[in-house]
C-alpha cells in the first residue's frame, strides 16, 4: 500500500502564481504556475496528476525533474537549497470527472451549453496545477485565467478581477490558504447580488436556464448567514466578497471553497414560489454549513486530513445554530434530531466503524474519511454536547479566541478543546478524548435495583455483532434527578428509586434534549412511568423515546414486536419530529414481510390504520393555515395510506394529476412527489414514463427533477424497468451525480430489484472509472446494503464485494456493511413471527 509522502516538510510554498489557459472546444488545458517559496534540500516534489510536465525552470534555468505518477508528483533538483522560484509549464485534458477544472453541461431552448468550474478537495487541486497539495501548505494564490472567451460570459474566482489584459483575467492575491480551497468558474451566467452591514459584496450565480427568481432565497439566506456569523465569531468576514455559485454538474452537495461557494443546484436554488417547506430548510442548513466553513475550515485549518471532523464537525453544528437564529419559527433542532442523530447512531452502532479521529496513511484513505455519518453527523452531535455542557457564552468566547490564535493557520483537535476549555474553565479536552479517539458509544442502563436503588451502568451499543473490548466514555448525563454532571464509571447508583421519585415528582429521565451521544434502556417499571406521562414531554423527548426503542430492537436488546403497540400510541401526535420517526418504524417493519403475503396485507391496514386521521385531518391539498408542522408531517402520513391503498387517497392523488397533467411543476412541491409515484404505481403506463422522464430533461427546477426521480423507480413493468436502467450510464439523461438516487430508488421497489443489482455487478468497472475517484463512490455500497436483508442478497453482497476487500478506501465500507446485512438477517430470523403476530393484533 503506498504511503503518504508529506511534500511540505521540504518544500514550503510563500506565493504561487497560476496561469490557466482552458479550451473548451478541444478539451485541454494548458498552464504556467510559478512557485515561490524555501526548500530545506535540493531535492524537492510537489504534486500532480496527470499532468504531462513540460519544462520546470528555476533562476531562468531549466532543471531535471522526474515525474513520479504513483506518489501523484513531480521530483524536482534545484540548483540550491534556500528560497527558490520554481516555474513549472504543464498541459493535461479536460475531462468530465466531475474533479480538477471540469465542464458542467446544461440546456437552454435546447441549445448545449456548459460552464467550467473547480472542485479541489480533498486532494484534485494537482490535476489543475502543480502545487503542495496539503492542507498545512498554506500560500497565496494569484490567479490568471484565459479561456475560448464568448460574449458576455463571466469569471469567477475566490478574490475579485484585478485586470484583463489580451484575453487573461488577472485576480487580486489571495490571503494565505490552503490550495484545496482555491476556486475559479466561467461560463454565461446570471446572478444577483447585495452587501452585507459590514460591506462584504454576496452574490448568488447560476446558469440561465434557471429562473432569476430561483437566486432570491439563496441571497437572503447567504447575506444573513455572513452577518451573523461576524457577530457570532466576533471575527470579521477576511475578503471582500462571498460568491455562490450553482453548478450543473458537481459530485458532493457543496465546497467551501473561499470566497466562491460552489454547490449543487438543488442545494441552492429554489422556487420561491413553489418549494416545500423541507427543501427550503436543507438548503438554508447547507449553505449556513459552507458559510461557517469559511472562518472553520478556510480562515483556520485542520493541520492534516486526521483532523478533518474539525472542518466537518464544526460546520455541521454551526449550519443548525445560524438557521436557528436567522429563521427561528422553523425549530430547526428538530431538522437535526430528524437527520443527524438517527444516521450518527444507526451508522455508529455497527462494529468496524470509524472513529471521528482517524490517521490516513494512504491517499486513497483520505476521501474515505468523508463518512458523513460520522464525520459530520456524530461529530456535530459531539460538538452540540459540548455546547451543551460549556453554554453559550463560553463557547463563543473561546471561537473568538481561537480564530485569533490560529487565523491563516492551521490547529488540531487540541487546540479547539484548549480555547474552549479556558473558556468554560472545564478541561473539555478530557471529556471529549473518549469520544473523538474511539469508535462507537455507549448504551446507559437505567434500573431499579434489587435493594430499591436507582443505577446506571454503561457498555459499548452494538447492531448487529459487536466485539465489546470495555470500553467507557464521559457521559453529560443530562439527568432530571440530580445526577452526576459526567459519567466516568462502568455504574453508579443515585439512591433510593422511591425517594427520588416522590421528591422529583416526575418519571426518571436521562439525556434531556438529546444532545448527548448515546441511548438509553430503561427497565419496565421506569418507561411504563415515562410512557404513563408521555403527553406532558415536548415534540424531541417523545421522539427520543421512540428512536432508543427503535435502536434496541434493532440491537435484539428489546424485542422488536413491542415497537408497533408505541406506534399507535403515538399515531396522532401532530408534530413532524415524532411522525418522522414513526414512519421510519413503520417502514422498517416491512422487511418482516413477504410481497403478496397476508403479512403484507395485515401491515399495509395498519399503515392505514396509523394514518387514516392524520390523512383525513391534513387531507390532499396544502392550505393556507397550515403550520409548519402540518406541512411536514403531510408528506409521511399521505405515503402511509398509498402503501396501505387506501382508495380514497388514490383516487384523491389520482384526480390531482389529472387536473395538471398538462403542466406537472406547477403542482404543489408538498405534495407533487407524492402524486407522482401513486400515478406511477397505480395507473401505469409507458406513456407516463416517457412524459415523466421528458419532463425530468426539460426542468431546470432542482425539486421537480427530486420529485420525478421519487415516483419513477417505482414503476413495476419489467421493460420499463430496463428501459430507466438502461440509461443509468446515459449522462443526457441522468447526470452521473445523481445516479446513486435512481439506483437505489429501482434497488428498493421489489420489481426492479434484481435489474439495478445486475447492473451494478455488471458495470462496477464502468461506475468505478466514472465516480471512483470521488468521495461519494464508497456510498453505492453503503446503499445497497441498506436495501438488502434477506440471506440470498447477503450471500450474493458477499460475493461481489468481499474480493474488493483489498481496494484502497473501500475496505472499512465493505466489511461494515457487510455486518449490516448479516444483522437484519438474524434479526428477521427471530423476530419475524412476534412482529406479525404483534401488527395482527393492533388491528
Amino acid at each position: 500500500m503506498t504511503e503518504i509522502e508529506r511534500f511540505y516538510d521540504v518544500f514550503q510554498p510563500e506565493h504561487y502564481d497560476v496561469f490557466v489557459d482552458v479550451d473548451r472546444k478541444q478539451k485541454n488545458i494548458s498552464g504556467e504556475t510559478a512557485i515561490a517559496g524555501y526548500a530545506t534540500q535540493t531535492e524537492i516534489a510537489v504534486n500532480q496528476k496527470n499532468l504531462t510536465i513540460d519544462e520546470v525552470v528555476v533562476d531562468e534555468q531549466a532543471v531535471p525533474f522526474v515525474t513520479d505518477d504513483k506518489q501523484e508528483a513531480v521530483r524536482i533538483t534545484l540548483p540550491q537549497a534556500g528560497n527558490v522560484k520554481v516555474k513549472i509549464k504543464y498541459h493535461t485534458d479536460l475531462t468530465d470527472t466531475l474533479m480538477g477544472i471540469y465542464p458542467s453541461y446544461y440546456e437552454v431552448n435546447g441549445v448545449k451549453k456548459q460552464v467550467i468550474g473547480t472542485q479541489f478537495e480533498t486532494t484534485f487541486a494537482r490535476q489543475a496545477f502543480p502545487c503542495v497539495d496539503e492542507p498545512e501548505a498554506k500560500a497565496t494564490f494569484s490567479l490568471a485565467i484565459k479561456f475560448d472567451e464568448q460574449a458576455n460570459e463571466v469569471v469567477l474566482a475566490n478574490m475579485p478581477e484585478d485586470r484583463v489584459e489580451n484575453g487573461v483575467h488577472y485576480f487580486q492575491p489571495t490571503v494565505k490558504m490552503s490550495t484545496y480551497l482555491v476556486a475559479f468558474a466561467f461560463g454565461d451566467l446570471q446572478s444577483k447580488t447585495t452587501e452585507t452591514d459590514s460591506g462584504v459584496k454576496v452574490g448568488v450565480f447560476a446558469t440561465k436556464a434557471h429562473k432569476a427568481s430561483e437566486l432570491d432565497f439563496a441571497l437572503d439566506i447567504a447575506k444573513r448567514a455572513i452577518e451573523f456569523y461576524e457577530d457570532y465569531y466576533q471575527t470579521p468576514y477576511p475578503l471582500p466578497h462571498s460568491w455562490q455559485l450553482a453548478l450543473p454538474d458537481f459530485s458532493a452537495g457543496a465546497m467551501e471553497n473561499w470566497g466562491l461557494v460552489t454547490y449543487r443546484e438543488s442545494y441552492l436554488l429554489l422556487d420561491p414560489e413553489n418549494t416545500a417547506l423541507d427543501v427550503k430548510e436543507v438548503v438554508a442548513t447547507v449553505i449556513t454549513h459552507e458559510l461557517a466553513h469559511q472562518w472553520f475550515g478556510d480562515l483556520v485549518t485542520m493541520k492534516w486530513w486526521d483532523d478533518l471532523w474539525l472542518n466537518e464537525s464544526f460546520a455541521n453544528m454551526m449550519e443548525y445554530v445560524a438557521v436557528d437564529a436567522l429563521n427561528p419559527e422553523w425549530k430547526v433542532w428538530e431538522l437535526f434530531q430528524q437527520h443527524d442523530v438517527p444516521a450518527a447512531l444507526k451508522r455508529d452502532a455497527t462494529d468496524g466503524v470509524q472513529s471521528v479521529h482517524v490517521d490516513v496513511n494512504n491517499p486513497a484513505e483520505i476521501d474515505s474519511l468523508f463518512d458523513g455519518a460520522i464525520v459530520y453527523a456524530k461529530g456535530a452531535r459531539m460538538l452540540v454536547m459540548v455546547r451543551s455542557l460549556i453554554g453559550d457564552d463560553a463557547l463563543r468566547e473561546g471561537l473568538k479566541n481561537y480564530f485569533a490564535a490560529h487565523k491563516y493557520g492551521n490547529s488540531t483537535g487540541a487546540d479547539l478543546w484548549k480555547a474552549l476549555g479556558d473558556a468554560a474553565g472545564i478541561n473539555v479536552g478530557e471529556i471529549m478524548q473518549s469520544w473523538l479517539e474511539q469508535p462507537g458509544y455507549p448504551v446507559v442502563t437505567a434500573k431499579v435495583a434489587e435493594d430499591g436503588q436507582l443505577e446506571l451502568s454503561q457498555e459499548q451499543f452494538f447492531i448487529g455483532e459487536g466485539e465489546d473490548q470495555g470500553r467507557q466514555w464521559e457521559i453529560p448525563l443530562s439527568g432530571n434527578y440530580s445526577t452526576p454532571q459526567i459519567m466516568k464509571e462502568k455504574t453508579i447508583k443515585l439512591g433510593n428509586y422511591q425517594k427520588l421519585r416522590s421528591q422529583f415528582g416526575e418519571p426518571f429521565r436521562l439525556n434531556q434534549g438529546n444532545n448527548s451521544h448515546f441511548v438509553v434502556m430503561y427497565d419496565d417499571q421506569l418507561m411504563d412511568d415515562i410512557l404513563k406521562h408521555a403527553d406532558e414531554l415536548d415534540a424531541i423527548a417523545k421522539r427520543q423515546i421512540l428512536q432508543d426503542a427503535y435502536l434496541l430492537a434493532l440491537g435484539q436488546r428489546k424485542s422488536y414486536a413491542k415497537l408497533v403497540p408505541m406506534l399507535v400510541e403515538f399515531a396522532g401526535d401532530k408534530s413532524a419530529a415524532v411522525n418522522s420517526v414513526l414512519y421510519n418504524i413503520a417502514n422498517s417493519l416491512k422487511q418482516f414481510v413477504t410481497p403478496g403475503s397476508s403479512d403484507e396485507e395485515n401491515l399495509q391496514n395498519l399503515f392505514g390504520k396509523l394514518s387514516r386521521s392524520q390523512v383525513e385531518r391534513l387531507d390532499w391539498n396544502p392550505k393556507e393555515e397550515d403550520s409548519n408542522d402540518d406541512q411536514l408531517t403531510r408528506p409521511f402520513v399521505l405515503n402511509a395510506s398509498l402503501y396501505a391503498k387506501d382508495v380514497i387517497s388514490i383516487a384523491q392523488a389520482h384526480e390531482i394529476y389529472a387536473d395538471n397533467e398538462d403542466d406537472l411543476d406547477s403542482l404543489s412541491a408538498d405534495i407533487r412527489g407524492l402524486v407522482l409515484k401513486n400515478e406511477v404505481q397505480n395507473f401505469a403506463s409507458e406513456a407516463l414514463f416517457d412524459k415523466l422522464m421528458k419532463a425530468y430533461h426539460e426542468t431546470s427546477d432542482p425539486s421537480f427533477k427530486q420529485d420525478i426521480c421519487l415516483a419513477v423507480p417505482n414503476f413495476k413493468d419489467p421493460d420499463l424497468v430496463n428501459k430507466l436502467v438502461n440509461d443509468f450510464e446515459n449522462a443526457d439523461v441522468i447526470k452521473p451525480q445523481d445516479l446513486r438516487a435512481w439506483y437505489r430508488g429501482v434497488l428498493a421497489n421489489e420489481a426492479g430489484q434484481e435489474a439495478a443489482w445486475n447492473w451494478m455487478r455488471k458495470e462496477w468497472d464502468w461506475l468505478e472509472k466514472t465516480v471512483g475517484g470521488d468521495m461519494e463512490f464508497a456510498t453505492y455500497i453503503t446503499v445497497t446494503a441498506n436495501v438488502f436483508h434477506t440471506q440470498s442478497r447477503l450471500e450474493e453482497f458477499k460475493a461481489f464485494f468481499e474480493p474488493k476487500l483489498d481496494t484502497p478506501g473501500l475496505t472499512r465500507e465493505i466489511n461494515m456493511d457487510i455486518k449490516l446485512i448479516e444483522g437484519k438477517v438474524d434479526l428477521i430470523s427471530k423476530e419475524s413471527e412476534r412482529v406479525n403476530h404483534s401488527i395482527k393484533k393492533e388491528l
